[in-house]
């Protein structure tokens, strides 16, 4: 390369660094909250409603007022223990279920009729990979996390499944597994005795992950080489972990809950959904 050349290389190079724009930092705004005191574990949402998640129920809302429309409330002492998600496609909400915190861990996906709230299927893993905590469809496959924890349990107080051992699985549309990763050391830390809650795939293609009580989101990716996932953003969120769902008739909007505590629970107060907007700032 000639000299006039490089010169000309060089200085091009300069004049776009100096006119590109600084990278935006992704924001989460709120703009919306409900009461709703069903907002328990999880949370979905479809055009018109979100569906909020307790461990044997599902209420149904309408998105724009905050009124209850229907609710499936399963039978006491049945076989639906610990709902986790309410991932709504098709028509149909498709929920994550564990015996949580039974031993041995047992999962499947519980399956609704979005309209009639009434329950049409099952899907079993059975005793696997640990307890199924979100579902979510991407890219013409199935993904979702089965969590295992650090927290004692069962009589002999000891560690519930090892939460290293929380994996995040890929599957086919007929719930074949194809692959696994796990999370890294830097976000399991921060779930403390718990793990992963909740999970869904953003508009920007990235997954996000969020913990059992953590007021913030991680924006996450696959990794090109490694069986690990990939941290790429921590973003605060008006959340108490759980649950989170991002909303496909309005790209942008994300769906939490914020679980109440024993005590404002005692004091008259009750879970709450939260909205969220997510807008780019330089």
């Amino acid at each position: 390369m000639s000299l006039f050349k490089y010169i000309s290389r060089a200085l091009a190079l300069l004049v776009f660094a100096i006119v590109l724009p600084a990278q935006a930092a992704s924001v989460l705004e709120q703009i919306g909250e409900f009461t709703v005191p069903e907002a328990n574990q999880g949370i979905g949402v479809d055009r018109n409603h979100f569906y909020a998640v307790d461990n044997t129920a599902i209420a149904k809302y309408d998105k724009r007022t905050g009124q209850l429309v229907k609710k499936w409330q399963g039978e006491k002492g049945g076989q639906i223990i610990h709902l986790d998600s309410a991932m709504v496609m098709g028509g149909k909400i498709y929920a994550s279920h564990s015996n949580y915190p039974q031993w041995p861990m047992t999962s499947s996906i519980e399956i609704f009729d979005a309209e009639t709230m009434e329950h049409i299927g099952t899907h079993s893993f059975g005793i696997q990979w640990g307890s199924m905590t979100w579902l979510d469809w991407h890219d013409g496959h199935w993904w979702g996390t089965f969590a295992n924890y650090d927290r004692l349990l069962g009589p002999n107080k000891t560690p519930y499944g090892h939460k290293v051992n929380t994996v995040m699985i890929k599957f086919s549309r007929d719930f074949r597994p194809l692959q696994m990763w796990t999370l890294p050391k830097s976000i399991l830390d921060k779930f403390e005795d718990m793990s992963n809650s909740g999970g869904s795939w953003g508009p920007d293609g990235f997954l996000y992950l969020s913990g059992h009580d953590p007021a913030e989101i991680y924006r996450m990716r696959i990794p090109k080489a490694g069986a690990v996932l990939e941290l790429v953003d921590v973003l605060p969120m008006n959340i108490r972990g759980q649950g989170i769902a991002w909303d496909r008739s309005q790209p942008g909007v994300i769906y939490g809950i914020i679980r109440a505590t024993a005590a404002e629970r005692k004091a008259g107060g009750s879970h709450k959904v939260t909205v969220f907007r997510m807008v780019e700032k330089p």
